[in-house]
């Protein structure tokens, strides 16, 4: 089954590890969001394109699930007593990725051909593809004005009040190359367990999906998220976090959605096909579990 993949964050990076446990690599293909992209210390930092390599090469830190595992500090320790800023912090490990990323990028190269020499570097056979080469920025509406989505999320540690967001970029981005290509020839798209107002939307601004068999899988459960803002979103925006409500999100898109066992009960009211099983992946073992069982699912669609 050739499957392609939409990802952002720690559980996207997850469950596109599991496909790529299962999938060779002729079969899958991962489109990252690059919305939460940014720029610091004058190094283009992508965040989400970084978690999903470093998980399917094995480097991820596995205690946060991103950045680089037996990471060290010392540049970061070194510009803090020089009075730079600290709040973004990047090991030295990671750091390296960073320097020869902006090194290329201001040398004219595309996004999505660094990304491909990263990974063959890094020993990825799967193909993994920024959404755009084109720079497209997260813009976080708040009640504290308008915030970048790395000041949002990591330097005030989504504190302000959400009241909506802004992709700036986004109407004039196309799809990095082998995007289309890759949408157009799957036999099905799984939108991963990925944040769907930061990491899943911006890819779909960019990228129209076409019809066909999508499903979605819910990074909700029991009305929290494993990990990141998403149902502190959803209630600021006044919708009750849940499965639910994910489903609601995507319900024009949708052929199928995937929720917890904890949330059996919200089967009945989301309308379209569930599979309900157990979406926790606390393990390499779960990743894979998971990804067959959504595998299984869309073979049933």
């Amino acid at each position: 089954m050739k499957i392609t993949a939409l990802a952002g964050g720690v559980g996207g990076a997850k469950l596109a590890h599991g496909l790529a446990q299962i999938l060779p690599p002729e079969d899958l293909t991962i489109i990252v969001n690059t919305g939460d992209d940014f720029e610091h210390l004058g190094l283009s930092i992508c965040p989400d394109l970084d978690t999903v390599c470093y998980t399917l090469a094995g480097l991820a830190n596995p205690e946060t699930g991103w950045g680089r595992v037996n990471e060290t500090w010392n540049t970061i320790t070194n510009v803090e007593k020089l009075g730079g800023p600290n709040w973004f912090r990047l090991g030295d490990q990671d750091i390296a990725t960073h320097l020869e990323r902006t090194r290329r990028l201001k040398g004219g190269e595309p996004l999505s051909q660094i990304t491909k020499d990263f990974c063959k570097a890094w020993g990825i056979q799967h193909t993994i593809l920024p959404m755009t080469d084109s720079p497209v920025h997260t813009i976080v509406n708040s009640d504290e004005g308008e915030l970048a989505f790395q000041e949002y999320f990591v330097h005030r540690q989504c504190g302000p009040k959400v009241k909506g967001f802004r992709f700036d970029g986004v109407d004039v981005a196309e799809p990095a190359f082998g995007v289309r290509e890759a949408v157009e020839s799957a036999e099905a798209i799984v939108i991963c367990p990925s944040n769907p107002w930061v990491s899943v939307d911006p890819i779909l601004r960019v990228i129209p999906l076409p019809k066909k068999k999508i499903v979605a899988v819910s990074p909700i459960i029991g009305g929290k998220t494993v990990k990141g803002p998403a149902a502190k979103m959803y209630a600021e925006l006044g919708i009750e976090p849940s499965a639910l409500a994910v489903a609601e999100h995507y319900r024009d898109l949708l052929s199928g959605f995937v929720l917890d066992n904890v949330d059996a009960h919200l089967s009945d009211k989301i309308r379209t096909r569930t599979l309900v099983t157990d979406t926790l992946m606390n393990s390499l073992t779960d990743r894979a579990r998971l990804a067959m069982d959504v595998l299984n699912f869309i073979g049933s669609l």
